[in-house]
């Protein structure tokens, strides 16, 4: 039954969740969070920043993770096949009709429409993290690492993982 449930958990979220990996990820954390409790908010934002740091799409690498860590190997596999199976399928059976209609009026509205969408889930999920962090941390560290987080991103053009890195680094030696 866990694997059926792993297996569902991947799959929704590539089913409906358009624009890739970083649209499915809050759809990804309501499944492992909130509807299965696999794993803590914070748990999940853990997984999120050790994806974010290693090469290659995000959602595959956090299903081959949170399924290790539920089922297994076996279910390390069911979930990275999960993952890739929409994907798979729509390009199977759907890439025939997507090209004869990819100018349609119609497409191009509803691609419009849900970019917003995406945006506001991925808002929301950043707010959840930075609320779940302040009540642990304390605002003082808070706002030193995201001051900290985006002078070293956006005025010295620091890439994002070492930016992670050092804030594992600071949070194991100052928050542990």
């Amino acid at each position: 039954m866990i694997y059926w449930q792993i297996f569902l958990a991947f799959f929704i979220p590539g089913i409906v969740g358009y624009g890739g990996g970083p649209s499915s990820i809050p759809l990804i954390q309501n499944e492992v969070v909130n509807r299965y409790h696999w794993l803590t908010m914070e748990q999940f934002g853990q997984t999120l920043a050790l994806g974010n740091a290693l090469p290659g799409p995000i959602a595959t690498k956090m299903a081959g993770q949170i399924g290790y860590e539920v089922g297994g190997l076996l279910g390390s596999f069911v979930a990275l096949f999960a993952t890739v199976a929409p994907s798979l399928l729509a390009m199977i059976f759907l890439l025939g009709f997507l090209y004869r209609h990819k100018d349609s009026p119609r497409v191009k509205r509803m691609t419009a429409y849900i970019r917003p969408t995406i945006a506001v889930m991925l808002g929301v999920i950043g707010y959840q993290f930075f609320y779940e962090f302040w009540q642990r941390s304390g605002i003082w560290t808070t706002i030193f690492l995201a001051v900290a987080s985006l002078l070293l991103m956006e005025k010295w053009k620091v890439h994002p993982a070492w930016v992670i890195l050092g804030s594992l680094c600071y949070g194991a030696i100052f928050l542990a």
